[in-house]
């Protein structure tokens, strides 16, 4: 890629950013789009809307809401999205001051480093913009030059400074972790654990046999238990009369002429000889027969439904539910396996309606369909990378090649095309790894979400990064991992090439994640729907909640990037630093004003991160390692060897450090808090609410239609 054509894609996205903020900054202070901008203070208000009032300043564009999401602190941000919620701001926090660092080193001492060098042209300033951007890279130092050792410098500088990040990072969130822990009230699902595996005996029900087991191995502090039963038929019923009652609610905010074409109610048809039945009356008793048809469908799920053999187990201590998941049950290690509940607003309830055997079969299907998907996506990305070349795509396209001589055309083809075509593919993946995650058969939506994360991560990194980097180049890039010694060389030599495309898939995402403010689809939506979008059936406001599963990997994404061209194409560091500004400031508009958690892993998250940087240093690692082979500076390499392999020793500590604290809380933190509750009073209220915390949503009682009675309850309960 040339300057001239990043340069039009910097442009180009820079403008539509810029209107991205001016134009939510106007749509924000319409008082019609409150549910879709501000959802979480229309829900504490009630569900209110002021009312429509012209004023000028509602129609110009201000910056009073990048203040708004400035100033509240990280305890307002922990109150408001919990503690996930602030490990995902700090995942920014953490790229800025990477990025921030790694861009002086790179641009003040790197580029000048690298465009200074005479291994691909001679210096021609007056030609500058026709200039590939591969002579601010290393690929333009000479072989063998001493400046090659400012960038070993530079490996060990940032690799020092990451690390001395990551652990700052781990040690401030575990403790963050703990204190949030400490500080908390009573959760339920700290009491409870999931039992799995009932064997059931001698002919007596999962319940009975559930009681006598923790009775008698737990009798100081077993306190209850939830046996799960086959609701799946029960849910569909509820479903269908939740989408009547949607309608129901819809029909009669029209006006009654409107619904009979202008008629009266219960009029119309030929001559007046056929009535036409109000539609409200229609579904007013659809609506009353579903509600029947659930009481009924309860009733007998009560009396005589299918118990699955699974159980919510209550106990009267932290630590008495943590002692149970953290040894056998049995002997038999298939029976009585025990694990921690999640929050009962997090549990995936249709999970326990499918076996050991449909789960098994579901994990191979999911392992099956990502490599299918990512071959696929293997194929997209060889065309979209044919895009970058202008001489192959007038091979593939011959009649286009007048077209693809004027400059502007040329430019943007291969300077934003590309970028802007992955990005739009990338997007819809993660619904799909969602998707492949619920069927490997998760008991709780938090761990749904953590399973897409890991998926959609590594999907990006193979099928974004690598896939790019291999397809685009002109080596034989199949045989690359066939000789693992050749590996480091390879990807020198292949990796350079594409920090073109890089550059501008960066640039690109300045639009993506601004478009992030607009909430296109829910305007329109909104739009082009009565009543608003982001109602509930009871006509309360529905506040969404924000998808860490697709959101995490996009960030690690450019952390990948950051860090592996920072010594290859340090010019990439600039844009990505602003990818991270716009990023920071936007996400804390969203968490704070539009997301409402539907879950707390607790932090959960974080370890991916780390994790996943390691990773990204140590690829950066070997590629500078092929690099210094390559540009025949051998000691260069032998004396990064050591790098890699003390960052892995780092990464052993850290995990040894502050990782269990992130999968279990210490027996001395449980006691301790099981203490504080022993003389509080409102434990009892506590354990009284804890019994039926558990209780699976289908069967609570529905009452939907606009006449309230007793036929609404479930005959037993």
């Amino acid at each position: 890629m040339i300057i001239s054509a990043l340069l039009t894609a910097v442009g180009l996205n820079l403008l539509f950013t810029v209107l991205l903020f001016a134009l939510y900054s106007i749509l924000r202070k319409q008082p019609g789009n409150l549910c879709i901008y501000v959802p979480r203070l229309l829900a504490s208000d009630g569900g209110t809307q002021t009312g429509a009032h012209f004023n000028i300043d509602n129609i110009l564009p201000s910056v009073g809401w990048v203040r708004a999401a400035w100033q509240p602190s990280e305890e307002d941000l922990l109150a408001s999205s919990g503690l996930d919620g602030v490990v995902f701001m700090r995942i920014f926090v953490f790229c800025l001051r990477v990025f921030s660092v790694a861009g002086i080193i790179g641009i003040l001492v790197l580029v000048p480093v690298n465009y200074l060098g005479d291994q691909l042209s001679n210096i021609d300033f007056s030609d500058l913009p026709n200039k590939s951007i591969d002579l601010f890279s290393i690929s333009n130092v000479d072989d063998g030059s001493n400046r090659l050792w400012f960038h070993f410098s530079a490996a060990y500088i940032i690799t020092a400074f990451v690390c001395y990040l990551l652990y700052n990072e781990y040690r401030y969130l575990s403790t963050k972790r703990l204190a949030h822990f400490m500080t908390s009230k009573p959760m339920p699902h700290h009491f409870t654990i999931l039992v799995r595996g009932i064997p059931v005996r001698g002919g007596a029900s999962i319940s009975n046999t559930v009681e006598r087991f923790f009775m008698d191995y737990y009798p100081s502090t077993y306190l209850s238990h939830v046996v799960v039963r086959q609701t799946s038929k029960l849910r569909h019923l509820i479903n269908d009369a939740e989408n009547a009652y949607r309608r129901l609610t819809h029909l009669k905010s029209i006006p009654r002429a409107t619904q009979n074409g202008g008629s009266s109610a219960g009029t119309g048809g030929f001559l007046g000889l056929f009535n036409k039945k109000d539609p409200v009356i229609l579904y007013t008793k659809k609506l009353e027969d579903l509600e029947e048809n659930v009481r009924l469908h309860q009733s007998e799920v009560n009396m005589a439904g299918e118990e699955i053999p699974a159980a919510f187990v209550c106990f009267k201590s932290r630590f008495g539910a943590a002692s149970c998941i953290n040894m056998p049950q049995s002997d038999n290690p298939t029976e009585w396996v025990t694990e921690p509940a999640p929050e009962p607003r997090d549990v995936y309830w249709p999970f326990f309606s499918t076996s050991f055997m449909q789960r098994w079969i579901s994990k191979f299907i999911v392992f099956v369909a990502s490599i299918f998907l990512i071959i696929i996506f293997l194929l997209v990305a060889a065309f979209i990378q044919g895009l970058t070349y202008l001489e192959q795509l007038e091979i593939w396209l011959p009649f286009l090649k007048n077209i693809l001589e004027i400059a502007v055309v040329s430019q943007v083809i291969t300077g934003y095309l590309p970028s802007l075509l992955l990005h739009l593919l990338s997007s819809q993946i993660p619904p799909l790894m969602k998707l492949f995650s619920t069927m490997q058969g998760f008991i709780a939506n938090s761990e749904i979400e953590k399973s897409a994360c890991g998926k959609m991560l590594w999907f990006t990194i193979w099928s974004v990064f690598f896939a790019n980097v291999l397809t685009g180049s002109v080596t034989s890039q199949l045989q690359i991992f066939l000789n693992p010694k050749d590996i480091p060389a390879m990807l020198a030599v292949v990796v350079p090439g594409q920090a073109s495309f890089f550059i501008a898939y960066v640039v690109t995402s300045w639009t993506s994640v601004s478009s992030e403010l607009t909430q296109t689809m829910a305007l329109l939506s909104h739009i082009f729907s009565c009543p608003c979008s982001r109602k509930e059936s009871d006509g309360k406001t529905n506040v969404p909640s924000i998808s860490y599963h697709s959101e995490i990997p996009r960030i690690l994404l450019f952390g990948l990037l950051g860090l592996t061209y920072f010594i290859l194409a340090p010019i990439i560091l600039p844009f990505i630093l602003v990818y991270f500004c716009i990023g920071y400031i936007i996400y804390r508009n969203q968490l704070l004003f539009v997301y409402t958690p539907k879950y707390d892993t607790g932090g959960r998250f974080w370890p991916i991160v780390h994790n996943t940087t390691i990773f990204s240093l140590v690829l950066m690692h070997i590629i500078v390692i092929g690099i210094f082979g390559l540009k025949k500076l051998p000691l260069a390499s032998s004396l990064i060897l050591p790098l890699p392999i003390l960052t892995l020793l780092f990464n052993e500590y850290c995990n040894k450090r502050f990782l269990p604290v992130f999968r279990a809380y210490s027996a001395e933190a449980l006691i301790k808090k099981d203490r504080e509750g022993e003389n509080n009073p409102e434990m009892t209220d506590f354990y009284e609410k804890l019994v039926t915390a558990y209780r699976d949503p289908a069967l609570m009682p529905l009452s939907r239609s606009f006449t309230s009675n007793d036929r609404h309850s479930p005959l037993l309960s």
